[in-house]
């Protein structure tokens, strides 16, 4: 059972050094409660008071930071099994796998194109992460000219793959001080496994099949002073792959089996089905997954997801209110009004810019709601509008007093008049339909600027 702050800050030194990060030992003492400092930040703990906090107080699993620069990225700390009871921290880390028996001209052509490929969904630049290396050849030397390659090629975080610590010891002379992710400890070889990631300071994959052993190695491991640990349940199936994973993270978040508290690997390679599988980690609790370099497609599609799934629920994603521009737009342009829900911003940026009519995009702070659901809300009314208008001084922008309102929005377009002193022009409900209502409905407001019908 978790401790409470009370009962931790009694074994605490109530020194309020802040070398922990906080201010005060009663602060640490409640974010150690709620799982979100590990007592090793403490450098003046005994190892009694250690003993007794253990791992009832560091995050059910494990923080791993993997690689370093701009391209670092962090797995684990998550405290849900659902995603709806609070949400998911930590993106899983999704690496195209290279073997060294590939030439170097292909070696770096997959690592360019992660290096460079990218694309933008709701405001966010979605990336898959680094570059897995497999030994086959099991030759020193052609091991570590592959992980070279891929070093001068670009600086991207690593996964290490292979068996004979020999051939991995020769590749961490290229790499070693980058923190890549060493795959991977077995009941073989975990001696010199765990004595090559503690030299280096490096990540380790523990692989064992079954939930006893797996914990047992994990345990061994962390004794020896590795803490950065992730779990390769070794999957016969993809089916074997949710029974397990889904398992470990119930007993790590329960803390029923704390030496299970470590995010969990997936090689999506060693399934038929490889883009099933790579869905189902990034759905069911994978946090590193290795692939063989997907399509364009099935990358896309990937990364969505996991940007979908790893997005708060109880949050949408939202714009910064203001006043946009498309184009270059001038005194006589569009003003349209709508809400910073994130998905409807760049739905209705990406038809406006596709019209080629530059225009002026107003967004008020609906706290993230859609037209439909700030307006059932009342979140969406004339007074935000009003204000809004006023705060990014959109009166100094045009020379006309036009204001085109979501199609959804019409039962306030009368109020927002009288609020504003603007003309409002109803917009159609569907943003698809906003480029021949701009080029057409607009040209129709006569002189006194009588407002459209809505469109059906």
């Amino acid at each position: 059972m978790a401790l409470k702050a009370l009962d931790i800050y009694k074994l605490l030194p109530k020194k309020n050094c802040k070398e922990c990060g906080d201010p005060t030992c009663l602060t640490f003492a409640m974010k150690l409660a709620g799982g979100k400092a590990d007592i090793d930040l403490c450098p003046y703990l005994d190892e009694q008071a250690k003993s007794v906090l253990g791992a009832t107080t560091r995050p059910p699993i494990r923080l791993v930071r993997m690689g370093v620069g701009e391209r670092s990225f962090a797995v684990g700390e998550e405290f849900v099994l659902y995603r709806h009871e609070k949400t998911f921290y930590h993106p899983p880390g999704i690496f195209f796998k290279v073997s060294d028996t590939q030439s170097a001209e292909e070696i770096a052509a997959v690592t360019n194109r992660v290096r460079d490929e990218s694309f933008v969904r709701v405001g966010a630049d979605l990336q898959v992460n680094g570059i897995a290396v497999e030994n086959v050849s099991n030759s020193r030397e052609t091991y570590a000219n592959a992980v070279a390659t891929v070093e001068k090629t670009a600086d991207l975080p690593l996964v290490l793959m292979g068996k004979n610590v020999d051939v991995l010891t020769a590749a961490l002379v290229h790499c070693g001080t980058y923190r890549p992710l060493i795959h991977a400890a077995t009941l073989e070889n975990f001696r010199e496994m765990y004595a090559l990631a503690k030299q280096h300071g490096c990540p380790l994959v523990i692989k064992a099949k079954g939930l006893d052993e797996l914990a047992g190695l994990a345990r061994t491991c962390s004794n020896e002073g590795i803490r950065d640990i992730i779990l390769d349940p070794a999957p016969q199936s993809l089916r074997d792959f949710i029974t397990t994973s889904t398992s470990v993270r119930q007993l790590a978040i329960t803390r029923t089996v704390p030496d299970l508290g470590y995010p969990v690997f997936l090689d999506a390679t060693l399934s038929a089905m490889q883009d099933a599988a790579v869905a189902l980690g990034i759905v069911k609790y994978a946090s590193v997954i290795v692939a063989a370099p997907l399509s364009p497609a099935s990358t896309r599609a990937a990364l969505t997801l996991r940007q979908n799934i790893y997005t708060d629920p109880q949050k949408p994603i939202q714009m910064n209110p203001g006043l946009y521009r498309i184009g270059s737009p001038g005194k006589d342009a569009p003003v349209l009004m709508t809400v910073n829900f994130s998905l409807t911003f760049f739905t209705l940026e990406g038809y406006l810019e596709a019209t080629r009519i530059p225009c002026f995009m107003l967004i008020v702070d609906t706290e993230g709601l859609s037209v439909l659901t700030s307006v059932a809300a009342g979140k969406l009314n004339e007074t935000l509008v009003r204000d809004s208008m006023k705060k990014f001084a959109v009166e100094n922008e045009v020379s006309h007093r036009n204001l085109i309102i979501p199609g959804y929005a019409s039962p306030l377009s009368g109020r927002i008049e009288e609020a504003t002193g603007w003309k409002v022009l109803v917009g159609p409900r569907d943003a698809a339909e906003i480029g021949d209502f701009l080029q057409k409905g607009v040209e129709k407001v006569d002189a006194d600027c009588h407002v459209l019908p809505e469109l059906p």
